[in-house]
């Protein structure tokens, strides 16, 4: 029910039905969301992942917002060095979690920590040119919803959608090029003088829909940050693969194998540098689009690209005093 309220009062404001009384507040007041002021509260990131931080106790207002901006541009009022705080800890937080998670894929496989950096092989011309839509796009959505024009904003939402969908399998189609460049440097062990073996036969059914279903699995756990999880079940379905090649019949029960069977290097896992999901070389652009689609890589893109933004206002009002 919650999850249902919040989502309405995104789209249609938390005053929809008229019951609330409002209150003549001033941009400056306590119970004002200073963060939201400046531009981004981190209790709309992540919502309803595992890092949901819930509903903010403050009040948020598109009218105190803009009296804020305002007064921020005559220089009496500014807010930033708050958010930039705020954005600074949580970018630590993940840096952590990807440190933690590069040391074991070094631990196992070297390469894996230096192979691909996902921010730059996913960065071109067109990508950049949908993230400028995006943006200014979201700038509608806020205008719309200052206006009160629910209808405009919703439709305006739903265009924002569509090009963050296609944004994703921008980014995908681009992660998988790389991934296969990055296959095709795997060292070979097999003999030169010995023939190139068949390929392996397909697992059968049941093995299958296992493997599917710890693939499924393994990507939600992932979006929800919890990396350890997501490898330990992507190691298991990579274990059933190698298992289901290496027989002549279909195993009896190939629930019962699991990481035990395969070293996390036969896995090629890479790491985002955004959100510090695991990925692996062998996902599909299907399964890419997903991850570059999903709310906890879209919150810390967004944070990321905010404390840039930050960082370049400081040294501009720097210059001009």
């Amino acid at each position: 029910m919650d999850a249902m309220r919040k989502q309405l009062d995104v789209l249609m404001g938390a005053n929809r039905n008229g019951d609330v009384r409002e209150v003549n507040r001033k941009y400056f007041d306590r119970d004002v969301c200073r963060l939201f002021l400046a531009g981004l509260c981190p209790h709309d990131l992540f919502q309803l992942t595992k890092m949901d931080l819930g509903p903010c106790p403050k009040v948020h207002s598109l009218q105190l917002r803009k009296d804020y901006e305002e007064v921020k541009a005559k220089g009496s009022e500014n807010f930033d060095r708050e958010l930039e705080d705020m954005i600074d800890r949580l970018i630590v937080e993940c840096e952590r979690k990807i440190q933690r998670a590069l040391k074991r894929l070094a631990d196992e496989d070297a390469k894996a920590a230096i192979a691909i950096s996902v921010s730059e092989v996913t960065l071109d011309e067109e990508v950049l040119r949908l993230s400028k839509e995006i943006k200014e796009k979201m700038k509608e959505v806020d205008t719309f919803d200052f206006e009160g024009k629910t209808d405009d904003k919703i439709k305006a939402m739903e265009v924002v959608e569509e090009l963050r969908s296609k944004r994703a399998d921008m980014q995908a189609t681009l992660l998988l090029d790389a991934f296969n460049k990055d296959r095709a440097s795997i060292p070979q062990s097999a003999p030169a003088q010995i023939a190139p073996l068949p390929p392996p036969p397909p697992p059968d059914a049941r093995t299958q829909e296992l493997i599917n279903e710890k693939l499924s699995k393994a990507e939600a756990l992932g979006e929800q940050g919890m990396v350890d999880e997501a490898q330990k079940v992507l190691e298991e379905a990579e274990a059933l693969k190698k298992l289901a090649a290496s027989r002549q019949e279909p195993a009896s029960d190939p629930s019962k194998y699991t990481v035990a069977d395969v070293r996390i290097t036969d896995q090629k896992l890479r790491l985002c540098d955004i959100c510090g999901a695991f990925l692996s070389v062998y996902d599909n652009d299907r399964r890419l689009a997903d991850h570059f689609g999903g709310k906890l890589h879209l919150g810390y893109m967004l944070i990321r690209e905010k404390l840039k933004e930050l960082q370049v206002l400081i040294v501009m009002s720097h210059f001009l005093l």
